[in-house]
């Protein structure tokens, strides 16, 4: 599962991290949250250069009677997305990364106390999700483009907190992920498995993150200091 993230890098780390072209000129996020606009790095036609191009949260299927079917489709399972109507011909053919530096999850410390925690890498730098993007087509008005998180078996210290993670592609997995020439499924499945992103951190943070209209820094402050105790 995956339902907030951040992405407060400056354009110059992300441009280095994904290899643009071009430095993005685009908001610092710290709660991103489902049906709002976020960071997807894509190329449109094999041989293309990569770009970064802003879609909503939630996959909307190109054959989707109703855009809201978007707010139930944040996430796919990898295990099984290649195999789903909802995300199978994103999976041959739209694939892309989702920039990010940051993602939630909560720990239960109750029937009605969850604390959230930031998960992160230790040096800050962006890292992807992988993920499927579609493009919807009313039949009045601009097409729609929206993506979709791929989510594997969360690792043994994030299993604390939940049994699912964000699948974390590694920059020399990003060629073969966000080529559109390749829909051959068995190529790319093997990079979808959990552990990817190297060491990760957990930073206790503010419940303020519960609230999608809080996304602001104070949102990534750790509660405690470096060596303290949350618990």
């Amino acid at each position: 599962m995956c339902g907030r993230y951040t992405l407060s890098s400056p354009g110059d780390s992300l441009a280095e991290v994904f290899g643009l072209p071009e430095v993005p000129q685009i908001p610092l996020r710290f709660n991103i949250a489902p049906t709002q606009e976020s960071a997807v790095v894509r190329v449109l036609a094999p041989g293309g250069e990569r770009r970064l191009d802003l879609l909503r949260w939630g996959l909307v299927p190109w054959w989707a009677q109703d855009p809201a079917i978007g707010n139930r489709l944040i996430n796919a399972r990898s295990e099984s997305a290649v195999e789903k109507p909802a995300f199978r011909d994103s999976f041959e053919r739209r694939r892309c990364l989702v920039a990010a530096d940051g993602f939630y999850e909560w720990k239960s410390l109750g029937k009605r106390l969850k604390q959230p925690f930031l998960i992160r890498r230790p040096d800050r730098r962006p890292f992807a999700f992988a993920g499927l993007w579609s493009r919807w087509r009313p039949r009045d008005g601009e097409p729609l483009e929206t993506f979709t998180i791929l989510t594997t078996d969360a690792d043994e210290r994030i299993g604390d907190l939940h049994d699912r993670m964000p699948v974390i592609l590694e920059p020399a997995q990003f060629d073969l992920w966000l080529d559109p020439a390749e829909r051959d499924p068995a190529r790319v499945l093997p990079l979808l498995r959990p552990g990817g992103g190297g060491d990760l951190e957990l930073v206790p943070v503010s419940t303020k993150v519960n609230r999608p209209e809080n996304d602001a820094p104070d949102c990534i402050e750790p509660l405690v200091g470096p060596g303290d105790s949350l618990f």
